[in-house]
């Protein structure tokens, strides 16, 4: 009898902590790591991004939000850090969206950044 309280107990304690780190993992309604092209040389933060295929990495520093921008398949990779701001969505982003303005030399500028699947959007 007292083996199985012991086992219950432990059984419950693992569940709990189970919880406990997936609850963590999407806490804010995002993704840690993600994929996302560019077709043109884009703007983020103060660095300008070639076209191309970037790892897009959500991170935490102290408070604040920060996309980590890495290009890949390039022998010295373009990387950006930038701070954003994370804006819950009212359904899950049914699709992957992009959205920039243009600054005075034409360039295109990151503004905001959806993910299919989350519940927040990034907006910079």
């Amino acid at each position: 009898m007292r083996a199985m309280k012991f086992a219950a107990l432990l059984a419950l304690v693992v569940l709990s902590i189970l919880l406990v780190a997936f609850a963590g993992s999407k806490k804010y309604g995002v993704a840690d790591t993600r994929k996302i092209s560019f077709s043109e040389a884009i703007k983020v933060g103060d660095v300008v991004l070639p076209k191309g295929d970037y790892k897009v990495q959500h991170t935490m520093e102290g408070e604040n939000h920060i996309m980590v921008f890495t290009q890949l398949n390039a022998s010295e990779p373009a990387v950006a850090h930038v701070k954003c701001q994370l804006v819950p969505l009212d359904k899950k982003a049914e699709h992957t969206q992009v959205i920039y303005g243009h600054n005075q030399a034409d360039t295109h500028v990151l503004q905001e950044m959806l993910f299919a699947g989350d519940t927040a959007k990034h907006v910079f």
